[in-house]
């Protein structure tokens, strides 16, 4: 549903979270990253592009799906002030961008069993899956239940930093 990019060279591609996985998370208030077009509801309200959601008010229940790539961490970071909703991204746990905004910040992690099978933005289910590991973060205790509940792979607590050397 939510849109990531990849931004490579090659490519810039955008694509949809499939609809069956943000429908078993719940409801939420707010899509701040979305293509112009949708073929199937986030959320009540969405930003575009064009609206640059990452300089809009942010409110409610938030499902985050950011552009991949450098950018994400961005998206990420304003989550993490945002402090409601779930965001997908890679699972890429080693980076500054989990120290950032996840571990010690966000509820819980939920590591996605498999590789999901993303959307074209006309609706068209993709025939290849996404080429990275991905995870669905929650912030709020109430969307870390949503993760448990709807059993997409491990879920683990983030609320506490890792220890270090």
């Amino acid at each position: 549903m939510p849109t990531y990019q990849i931004n490579s060279p090659a490519s810039n591609v955008e694509w949809l979270t499939p609809p069956e996985m943000v429908a078993a998370l719940g409801e939420f208030d707010l899509d701040p990253c979305t293509p112009d077009i949708m073929p199937w509801p986030t959320a009540r309200r969405r930003y575009t592009r064009r609206d640059d959601g990452l300089s809009q008010p942010w409110f409610g229940r938030v499902f985050l799906n950011p552009p991949f790539g450098p950018h994400a961490a961005r998206w990420l970071a304003r989550m993490r002030e945002h402090g409601d909703g779930i965001a997908l991204v890679p699972a890429r746990t080693e980076t500054r961008m989990f120290f950032d905004s996840v571990w010690g910040h966000a509820a819980g992690v939920c590591f996605v069993k498999g590789r999901p099978h993303f959307h074209y933005p006309n609706g068209v289910r993709a025939k290849t899956t996404v080429n990275a590991p991905i995870c669905l973060i929650a912030y709020g205790e109430h969307n870390l239940g949503a993760l448990r509940r709807a059993g997409f792979g491990v879920v683990v607590d983030a609320g506490r930093t890792p220890a270090r050397d």
